[in-house]
């Protein structure tokens, strides 16, 4: 079945889903495959559950006699080109979103900012990959002015095969750090697979960018872009958005301004100095579609993260920082150094190894092992095989079962408490005992 003709069975349908659990009445069902699954097996049960159609790659699951079944040659393959052909048909100007970190806070903080003028759809979650974005373009519909669409990556080519399917207008790259070395081979191989939206932007009559003009690595391959640029420090030729830190104590609060422009303060509820950047950019994007300053920064004030992502938590007992949704060793040392300059009068940190790193995993634990050795902090607990050595003075388990019974035997009080490590390791389930 050709795109053309799977899109009209799409537009009578009231959405799409690749989950019998999240079936819902006239939806159109992808049944994708996976290393230990074949959803094709599932296809009849997304039929009973209320969906209008199904769409199949496997003849053992297809009967030609059943016209609620959709035959095609790969249904991953097509679900990316009916979102592909959703988008080219709405025309909807599009904002690409990638980086190592922080790519999850400015996409929520440019979506504030934008729905202040703009009936804006954007990411939902972490649907970032190549399920995830067809699944949020596919969303789209006519009353959308602008998407922001955020793109993860985890090895070569995983972005260059996002951005043909959601052909962006413009787009940003938050930062480039040390994560997924495992699967990237180096800090060179993130340059370079970040760097696929501004190769795939370079090709298009108006393709252009928002650029941080603080990180070398970003403006060096950014050259020959068309970019609005910004960045701490004072607003000057070539950069129009300039910002400083004013406190962070523990929210962010921050200084922005245009050049020849009047300056404005702005109180956020997100943690960590390292957030002004994602702050910045997302007024960067405002500005460049018109949103008004004191509508920017109402937006930005207002936000406030959830899922795990620098969340402050007071509990009965301490106070939490938990930013346990990921961790690699650049945002592990950003959060480490934003923590030892919090003023608290008693300081913890727990940490959860850094999940795949490959064979730099020993240097980039022994890294922040020895980063923390000479930071001021009453408790240090690490958690996962990675971060054993017998080298340094901090308690280590094996796992959270094991933290957790500790916890439970000496649970701290008055206590200011960062939660950080990969989202593998589940420190989450932690916080019910602090």
């Amino acid at each position: 079945m050709k795109t053309e003709e799977l899109y009209s069975y799409f537009l009578k349908c009231t959405g799409v889903t690749t989950d019998t659990r999240a079936c819902y009445q006239g939806a159109l069902f992808f049944a994708l495959r996976g290393e230990r699954f074949n959803g094709n097996q599932y296809a009849a049960d997304a039929l009973k559950a209320g969906c209008a159609y199904a769409v199949v790659d496997d003849k053992d699951y297809y009967d030609a006699s059943d016209d609620r079944l959709l035959m095609v040659d790969n249904t991953l393959e097509s679900l990316q080109a009916l979102a592909r052909h959703h988008r080219r048909q709405l025309g909807t100007t599009l904002i690409g979103i990638t980086g190592t970190n922080g790519k999850t806070t400015t996409k929520e903080l440019i979506a504030a900012v934008l729905s202040r003028k703009y009936q804006t759809h954007y990411t939902q979650g972490n649907l970032n990959n190549a399920i995830g974005v067809p699944l949020t373009l596919l969303q789209l519909n006519k009353s959308h002015h602008l998407g922001v669409i955020e793109m993860g990556a985890s090895h070569p080519g995983d972005i260059r095969e996002l951005v043909e399917i959601a052909e962006p207008d413009c787009g940003l790259i938050t930062n480039v750090g040390r994560a997924h070395l495992q699967g990237f081979g180096s800090f060179e191989g993130v340059v370079r697979t970040k760097g696929e939206l501004y190769d795939f932007l370079r090709c298009q009559d108006n393709g252009f960018i928002f650029l941080n003009d603080n990180d070398p690595h970003l403006c060096n391959i950014a050259q020959g872009l068309p970019a609005l640029r910004f960045g701490t420090g004072e607003p000057k030729e070539g950069k129009e958005v300039g910002g400083q830190v004013l406190t962070c104590n523990p929210f962010l609060r921050f200084r922005w301004s245009r050049l020849e422009g009047d300056s404005y303060e702005v109180q956020t509820r997100l943690v960590g100095r390292y957030n002004i950047d994602n702050a910045l950019c997302a007024i960067a994007v405002g500005l460049r579609f018109g949103v008004h300053p004191d509508d920017i920064n109402q937006a930005i004030s207002n936000y406030e993260p959830t899922n795990s992502r620098s969340q402050l938590l007071q509990t009965a007992h301490n106070t939490l920082i938990v930013d346990a949704y990921n961790a690699n060793p650049t945002s592990m040392q950003a959060a480490l150094e934003n923590f030892e300059q919090m003023e608290a009068t008693r300081k913890m940190v727990i940490l959860g190894e850094m999940r795949e790193l490959g064979s730099a995993s020993e240097q980039e634990h022994l890294h922040i092992l020895t980063l923390l050795s000479k930071m001021h902090l009453n408790e240090v607990w690490t958690v996962g095989k990675n971060f054993e050595n017998t080298a340094f003075p901090f308690r280590h388990f094996t796992d959270t079962d094991e933290a957790c019974h500790a916890l439970q035997a000496e649970r701290p009080t008055d206590t200011t408490i960062l939660i950080k490590g990969s989202n593998g390791v589940h420190l989450s389930t932690l916080i019910p005992h602090l």
